[in-house]
């Protein structure tokens, strides 16, 4: 069944987006048929009637139980860049996102912040729906790195650190509820950034000899964050 998710419950009948509707008539041609809406984090089995009103049928007891939540900082990337992390960050379980001004990212924002945080939500919201989750990650106002001030275990993901590992850093920390992940640009963090967010308590980390792309090292961080925490 497609899944779908509704801010707006009427009765017995959750509300649908528009631009939701348009996906059931148009592209999947869908006539009465029941679908999947997702309200309130909870997981709804509904019937279409024939004016598309999606009507509840059943509710299920779909919970999600994950008992850390992850936050990924990403630095401002080109569109296609950015739609590749925001839609698999998301279908890996991601919690949070949070834009971020690196000096070394090429990507220029100015007055379209709005506009672009809309289109953001909106992959994230569709990644959501393909990957079945109860929720879709928020994303927040873009950033400057100096304001990354968070609460929970803070990884900062460094070329210049060459012995600390992932691995060790999840083995030696406790009582926590929340990962923090800051990825920087092509190029890497500059020394002064590094140094900021050393002074905000993010752990330098290695992540091995080899050097990722950006837009890889964020599925890198999160399967491995899936493999040990789940």
């Amino acid at each position: 069944m497609q899944r779908y998710f509704s801010d707006l419950k009427k009765d017995n009948c959750l509300e649908l987006k528009k631009e939701d509707l348009y996906h059931i008539k148009t592209v999947m041609r869908m006539k009465e048929d029941l679908i999947e809406v997702v309200y309130q984090n909870k997981l709804h089995i509904c019937k279409l009637d024939k004016d598309y009103n999606a009507l509840i049928v059943e509710v299920k007891d779909d919970i999600n139980n994950k008992k850390i939540r992850y936050t990924l900082c990403i630095p401002l990337l080109q569109e296609q860049k950015m739609s590749f992390v925001l839609q698999k960050a998301t279908e890996l379980g991601v919690d949070e996102i949070i834009p971020v001004l690196t000096t070394r990212s090429i990507v220029k924002i100015n007055d379209k912040e709005d506009k672009k945080i809309e289109r953001w939500n909106k992959i994230c919201k569709e990644a959501s729906e393909q990957s079945k989750r109860l929720d879709i990650p928020v994303i927040k106002k873009i950033t400057k790195i100096e304001d990354l001030k968070l609460d929970g275990l803070k990884l900062l993901c460094s070329t210049q650190e060459k012995e600390n590992t992932l691995k060790n850093v999840l083995k030696n920390s406790s009582n926590y509820d929340k990962i923090i992940m800051i990825v920087g640009p092509e190029g890497g963090l500059t020394n002064e950034e590094e140094i900021k967010l050393k002074e905000l308590d993010f752990v330098p980390i290695t992540l091995g000899k080899n050097i990722m792309r950006v837009e890889t090292v964020p599925i890198y961080l999160l399967s491995v964050l899936n493999y040990e925490m789940e």
